[in-house]
């Protein structure tokens, strides 16, 4: 049987609706509706799709499937009912990324991320270039929890550092990105990361421990193939980071005892504390080495000149809870110290929402029987379940251009098809960010393959193929799965 953290992840009463009138081709229109309804808004929005207008569409999808529901005389208030279910299932998670929010506000201004930074740029060398972007990258990724503001920021300077020492754009972007999708997977400040285990019913941190085996292979075969390349291709020229390297001494005070707070935290990630727990601890301790380490940065932030009582309390709660910025002589430095605080993840939580209501309408019309059903007669095995999630994530990234909605949708779709083989839900979490997180940005018309390209004026086309860890993740997750490798089970306590 689960042990009782694992209980916790489960309804007691979660049930998925049964509606024997309602037939497939109608418990897909929504479905379909929707896709369609998200491909166009994309198309019109772009990039600021995520600002609402996704949201929105989710509802619109929503009620497409509650006019299904009321031709099937399914009453209102039994799709209201499954709805306040689904939203209500969502409130750890929830809680988890405002404490996210409030973890990375913290960080900041306390100068753990910046010196993540720091230590990592130091390890660049021409001759293991691509694979020190990855490292960097990585690192960077995993301390903000966005691959967006990696690759804006550092992953700009890399390509810059690239040129000059004559190698691809397309090799180095692809490092670039490696690095970045690694760090967004595993960060437990990533939305996307958040996501997965919020749609699949899981727990953050034991979504992110099993996600790690997978990942750990992947990256490492990722290390390995830019090694090679490293040492086959000719470089001249020199990588010049002494000028970021001076904007960040200068700004904030780095030494080594910062990385106190991060091991802490792994500490009690490692011994399975409570994520809200752990995350508070983080976010506190963090505070109380800003004040130590930061004391300028927090009166600045305050909206003083020096350090009082009232001007650290202000500058502390302003970074938790609002939007932080740490001004420097480097723009690109600018963009990349700045957090959102606890209101920088209202997004995520509005689109976890409208995706709940969505869920719960097709819950509560039957269409998620019929659907799961469907799915199950189809995947007769469970490596045929793990290869129509993973193909649905691909589908959806392609159709729907949006990496968020290809967690979204197929987490909720298959949830239950996963719970009635008897799997646990960090298979099939870990299952939407293996194929649905990191192939979103090999889709050029997808709003992270339209961003990365853009932001670093690399073609999708061009780097694509270098983009390694990206697109072998969905093979290794069906690797493992072929293989029946840690395929963890709801009714064994201790393997997995």
């Amino acid at each position: 049987m689960p042990n009782k953290a694992e209980q916790s992840n489960f309804r007691e009463d979660e049930h998925i609706v049964e509606n024997k009138n309602l037939s497939i081709t109608e418990a897909l229109i929504p479905v379909f509706a929707l896709v369609a309804m998200l491909a166009y808004n994309v198309f019109v929005f772009g990039d600021d799709a995520l600002s609402g207008s996704n949201q929105f569409i989710l509802l619109m999808g929503g009620a497409v499937a509650a006019i299904v529901g009321f031709f099937n005389k399914v009453s209102y208030q039994q799709m209201i009912d499954e709805v306040a279910e689904n939203v209500k299932s969502t409130t750890g998670a929830l809680l988890i990324l405002l404490m996210v929010g409030a973890l990375s506000g913290t960080w900041l201004v306390s100068g753990i991320i910046p010196a993540m930074i720091y230590y990592g740029l130091q390890i660049l060398n021409p001759t293991i270039f691509l694979a020190a972007c990855v490292v960097i990258c990585a690192i960077i990724s995993v301390a903000t929890g966005s691959s967006w503001t990696t690759a804006a920021t550092v992953g700009i300077a890399l390509i810059g550092i690239g040129d000059a020492l004559d190698i691809s754009l397309g090799m180095t972007a692809g490092a670039v990105l490696s690095g970045a999708y690694f760090g967004d997977k595993m960060s437990p400040l990533s939305d996307t990361t958040n996501l997965a285990p919020a749609m699949a019913g899981g727990d953050l941190f034991s979504h992110i421990r099993y996600m790690a085996y997978t990942t750990i292979p992947t990256i490492a075969v990722t290390l390995i193939v830019f090694i090679i390349l490293g040492f086959t291709i000719d470089t001249s020229g020199e990588a010049d980071t002494s000028s970021i390297l001076t904007n960040i001494g200068a700004t904030f005070n780095i030494n080594a005892w910062l990385f106190i707070v991060p091991l802490v935290v792994i500490g009690l990630i490692v011994k399975k504390a409570p994520p809200l727990l752990a995350l508070l601890i983080g976010t506190l301790l963090a505070g109380v080495f800003a004040l130590i380490f930061q004391p300028e940065i927090i009166a600045a932030i305050g909206g003083g000149t020096e350090l009082t009582f009232e001007t650290a309390y202000k500058g502390i709660l302003n970074a938790i809870t609002v939007d932080t910025e740490i001004a420097t002589s480097d723009p690109a430095l600018n963009d990349l110290f700045s957090s959102g605080g606890m209101s920088g993840m209202l997004g995520t939580i509005w689109l976890i929402v409208c995706a709940m209501v969505f869920g719960g309408i097709m819950d509560g019309i039957g269409a998620l029987e019929r659907i799961t059903e469907s799915l199950l007669k189809m995947a007769k095995t469970t490596f045929g379940l793990f290869a129509s999630t993973v193909g649905s994530c691909l589908a959806l990234n392609v159709t729907a251009s949006d990496q968020y909605l290809a967690i979204v949708v197929p987490g909720k779709m298959f949830a239950k098809a996963y719970k009635d083989r008897g799997l646990a839900p960090e298979n099939l979490s870990r299952s939407l960010e293996d194929s649905g997180t990191v192939t979103s940005v090999l889709v050029p018309w997808n709003t992270c393959g339209a961003y990365h390209s853009g932001v670093l004026g690399v073609g999708v086309a061009e780097y694509g193929i270098y983009a390694v860890f990206n697109w072998l993740s969905p093979f290794m997750t069906l690797l493992f799965a072929a293989l029946h490798i840690k395929i963890k089970q709801l009714t064994t306590s201790t393997s997995e």
